[in-house]
């Protein structure tokens, strides 16, 4: 007779193990496991299932790599396509079928000239990579090494990366103001705001005697992501193209997380009729899985062999996977899908602001979405704005995940509850997501009615 273990009936789930492990054994710059305890055993679509038997709608989406959500069916068949056919997994940058089919229905989504005479590198696995590999180009196209850069920006984990995002310390990238409307660097917001940061950036490179010498590139992000979900306006996004061509800077755009339809169209550059001079683009081009290219003018394309490699560059299932998506995306029109999803979205999350004091703005674009919170004691400055209170942020976020709903915090003082559900969602699914945050607020205790006859929140960056 076998023997069995038996299992003592006052032990811990075994998934309470799990975390007790993960605890013990990861190192203290995890991030999503602290504020996110739960054990994923199964997903699809909007929803994961944990380990404890919890549903959960997931609006963090692998931090906007799951273009289609989890597990979509054109995406695990290009992956079960690939492994059955016994092609190679692993291939350098060597040329493959995967890998021609890729690029060619990536060039087939592309603006401008980047589609016609463009050129694609392939990086290391990660959107970070691409960055740097952006950098390498540019700097070697023009001979110079300085680079622009944005408050509040996000651009990576590598060491140039994190010299040009927000929280940079000992860098030598010129920080420039990003607009953004409700706490404008300027005091002004809207059009006048996003002009003043065109006329700085403009007199930085005109001055001799700014100290800032003509830079090898410009970067940028359309929507900042980890900065808090903050659209560029597109008339600013046009200035910063003509003010980089006019003076042969090389203007690099970081469509990371905001590409393949997450704004409201393919790229969120389309949005403003831009063609920047180089791409950067990761997570949802992927279809779930570790993939990165820059896409960039032929022109620049000075570098010599192995200028910028990486082992694991020729990820063939992600190659596959991406594919997929890509051509789902394309196909079903799930652009502009997000567009309309997000313009309903945001009219709604519009109506919660105008009943909590303690939102103090909305915004986004598509199916990218901030919900920014204030401390609603606090005195406004003088433009309206109250300070961030990144403790309700976390309470909301608790609560959401009692409610059965994930959500992420960004923004200067991670006090932005950042929605980004899958272009997949219906709308029965956006009203689930809308009710349970709704709900979250509520429950965070901070969030009384605002008294009648007062003025809701300014909807920012509305989908186009």
């Amino acid at each position: 007779m076998a023997l069995t273990e038996t299992v003592p009936a006052d032990a811990p789930p075994a998934h309470e193990g799990i975390l007790r492990r993960q605890s013990l054994r990861e190192s203290a710059a995890r991030t999503y496991a602290r504020s996110l305890p739960i054990v994923p055993v199964r997903a699809r679509g909007l929803t994961i299932e944990g380990a404890d038997g919890r549903r959960y709608l997931d609006c963090l989406s692998g931090a906007g790599t799951l273009a289609l959500g989890h597990n979509h069916p054109v995406v695990l068949e290009a992956i079960r396509t690939v492994l059955d056919s016994g092609a190679p997994l692993h291939i350098l940058d060597l040329a493959t079928p995967v890998k021609d089919a890729f690029t060619t229905e990536l060039f087939a989504t592309l603006p401008g000239e980047l589609s016609e005479k463009g050129r694609i590198q392939f990086c290391g696995p990660a959107g970070t990579d691409a960055v740097e590999a952006a950098f390498t180009l540019v700097r070697t196209a023009t001979g110079r090494s300085g680079l622009m850069a944005f408050s509040g920006a996000y651009h990576g984990m590598t060491s140039d990366a994190l010299a040009a995002s927000g929280g940079a310390r000992h860098t030598a990238v010129t920080r420039l103001p990003y607009p953004y409307d409700y706490r404008c660097p300027f005091g002004t917001g809207g059009e006048r705001g996003a002009e003043l940061s065109a006329r700085w950036t403009e007199n930085l490179l005109d001055d001799h005697k700014s100290g800032v010498p003509r830079p090898a590139g410009m970067i940028l992000e359309p929507v900042q992501g980890e900065g808090g979900v903050i659209p560029a306006p597109p008339s600013w996004l046009r200035r910063m193209r003509e003010i980089t061509a006019a003076r042969e800077i090389p203007l690099i755009v970081d469509e990371v997380q905001t590409g393949v339809g997450r704004t409201g169209t393919f790229w969120a550059v389309e949005q403003s009729g831009i063609v920047p001079d180089v791409l950067v683009l990761s997570k949802a081009i992927g279809g779930s899985l570790p993939l990165a290219v820059i896409v960039y003018r032929e022109e620049l394309d000075a570098w010599q062999p192995g200028a910028h490699a990486g082992t694991f560059r020729g990820n063939q299932l992600a190659m596959a996977a991406g594919t997929a998506t890509l051509a789902h995306v394309r196909r079903n029109g799930l652009d502009r899908r997000a567009a309309e999803l997000g313009t309903r979205m945001l009219a709604r999350l519009g109506g919660l602001a105008a009943a909590h004091d303690c939102i103090g703005d909305v915004r986004g674009r598509g199916l990218m979405l901030g919900v920014e919170l204030v401390d609603r004691d606090a005195d406004a400055d003088a433009t309206g704005a109250r300070p961030a209170d990144p403790v309700l942020a976390a309470a909301v976020q608790q609560a959401c995940l009692d409610r059965g709903l994930i959500v992420e915090l960004g923004g200067r003082h991670s006090a932005v509850v950042r929605l980004l559900p899958p272009l997949t969602i219906t709308d029965e699914q956006a009203d689930a997501i809308l009710d349970r945050l709704a709900d979250a607020i509520t429950a965070a205790g901070r969030a009384p009615p605002r008294p009648k006859g007062s003025s809701p929140t300014t909807l920012r960056g509305t989908s186009a």
